[in-house]
């Protein structure tokens, strides 16, 4: 099982890498991949009415909360670490991954975050990605109570 959870992790923490990564790019203001900061908040934001990329800090604090989720995916697959407490941590990150990427197909959602192509990006990519980040959260934890 330990060869199981050590994919899982890895499949988990590649995406969170990727992502953390670009947050972090983008919390030092710079609008990498993409060519201004109207197509950035098109693509990554999405929100009704808006036109503003979140605070430059919270970015980065968002970006330090991926790269952590990454680690934590990492660290459950290791069953001598962290104990009880890693594994309710694991829990609390499956449940707000499976929350997000759940919500992220509801008719509420759609209407707050309609602009494209995030609208789209958000149906096929983004949800679908955050709803296996945490099956894969909850299948590490499975495996660590096993």
């Amino acid at each position: 099982m330990t060869v199981v959870a050590m994919v899982v992790a890895a499949l988990i923490f590649v995406p969170l890498l990727a992502a953390g990564l670009a947050h972090l790019v983008w919390s030092t203001g710079l609008t990498w991949p993409l060519r201004d900061r109207d197509l950035l908040f098109r693509t990554v934001v999405g929100r009704a009415g808006g036109t503003v990329m979140p605070n430059r800090f919270l970015t980065l604090i968002v970006s330090l909360c991926i790269f952590a989720a990454g680690v934590f995916a990492l660290s459950l697959a290791d069953p001598a670490s962290g104990g009880v407490l890693l594994t309710l941590v694991g829990v609390v990150l499956a449940a707000v991954f499976l929350a997000r990427g759940i919500i992220g197909f509801t008719p509420g959602w759609r209407s707050r975050f309609p602009v494209e192509p995030f609208a789209t990006y958000d149906r096929r990519l983004y949800s679908p990605l955050i709803l296996a980040i945490g099956i894969g959260f909850l299948i590490l934890v499975i495996l660590r109570l096993l």
